[in-house]
């Protein structure tokens, strides 16, 4: 009932708002004559199903209820409802596609108004496929103050990076700064950059991976899964060239293994035409670049230790790693390593 008035309330200003009918764009016009047009009305059709089951919960009162029994209150509105259904069932589907897209339309709309100096990225020519580059890129859920910025470039002659760093120094939030810009774009919104280039690519990711009790599957096996999803997307013939994105990749198993499988599936995505980042926190991972080079290239963040203090300035630069603070965290946090 409550999901019924809201859908009504919505659809109804959808209606209303007179920017959508005269719009010179032809699917914002579409998608409001989806909804109203001179032979019905969404919100109209919408508000007399919420009365019908309005008066059939009637039945639910106890005073109501004996009376309702005489009258066959059930069977007629059942009998009503079934024939909005016969009338109206076949237009609710492309009505909640109507609504569900102008709602998505006004979201980015939004942003773009909240967001003046995000620029509208440029899309590259399909010579150019598969490209992702973006310079000053930021995430836009972090606050201007705080947000700091980074150059990242994925091309057809450098595709591939391996990201190491040390705990908290930003890997995982440069990869959700790229796939969010990714979406935003292809969606038509601005992003959280300085300039961005890019061509269509679809987006695969494995991040924050977690174990099922229910199904009874693993952290790691949950990992494979969405590996193999990664892959075949990369593979696909029908699909954009893929922007993949794994976060510590196989860190549920021990170094050997996590070493050959972690070379394996880079030397895959790389062999599919793919692009994307690879983060981790085992140096040994660092040499599949190196037996990759030049295609796959390592990158890295840095961390210091500062009056007993661990400090991230969250620049992103070329290289590996040289230290971990692991240790440092664990005896910020109290416990005691020696």
């Amino acid at each position: 009932m409550r999901s019924l008035d809201l859908l009504e309330r919505v659809v109804a200003l959808l209606e209303r708002e007179p920017a959508f009918a005269a719009s010179p764009d032809a699917r914002l016009r579409a998608l409001h004559r989806a909804l109203a047009s001179d032979a019905h009305s969404a919100a109209r059709e919408i508000a007399r199903l919420r009365r019908w089951v309005a008066l059939r919960d009637a039945m639910r009162n106890q005073l109501f209820a004996p009376i309702g029994a005489l009258l066959l209150w059930g069977p007629q509105i059942a009998l009503a409802i079934a024939a909005w259904r016969a009338r109206c069932g076949g237009r609710v589907r492309a009505w909640l596609d109507a609504t569900g897209e102008l709602e998505a339309l006004l979201s980015l709309a939004t942003y773009a108004y909240e967001h003046p100096r995000d620029p509208f990225p440029r899309f590259a020519s399909e010579s150019e496929a598969p490209l992702f580059d973006a310079r000053d890129l930021g995430h836009p859920l972090l606050a201007a103050a705080h947000c700091v910025r980074n150059d990242v470039r994925l091309s057809r002659d450098e595709p591939i990076a391996v990201v190491s760093g040390s705990n908290m120094s930003g890997k995982s939030t440069l990869l959700r700064a790229v796939g969010v810009a990714a979406a935003m774009a292809q969606a038509g919104a601005p992003v959280r950059a300085g300039a961005l280039a890019l061509t269509p690519l679809s987006l695969a990711a494995s991040l924050r991976v977690v174990d099922s009790l229910q199904s009874g599957t693993s952290h790691f096996y949950a990992e494979l899964e969405r590996l193999r999803r990664i892959v075949d997307v990369a593979r696909s013939p029908d699909a954009a060239p893929a922007l993949f994105l794994i976060d510590e990749a196989l860190h549920g198993t021990n170094s050997h293994d996590r070493a050959i499988g972690a070379r394996a599936i880079v030397a895959t995505l790389l062999e599919s035409g793919a692009i994307g980042f690879v983060t981790t926190h085992d140096l040994a991972l660092a040499a599949i670049a190196d037996e990759l080079a030049p295609r796959v290239r390592n990158v890295h963040f840095e961390d210091r230790l500062e009056d007993g203090r661990l400090v991230f300035d969250y620049r992103l630069r070329p290289g590996v790693v040289a230290r971990s603070n692991a240790l440092d965290l664990m005896r910020a946090v109290g416990l005691e390593v020696r």
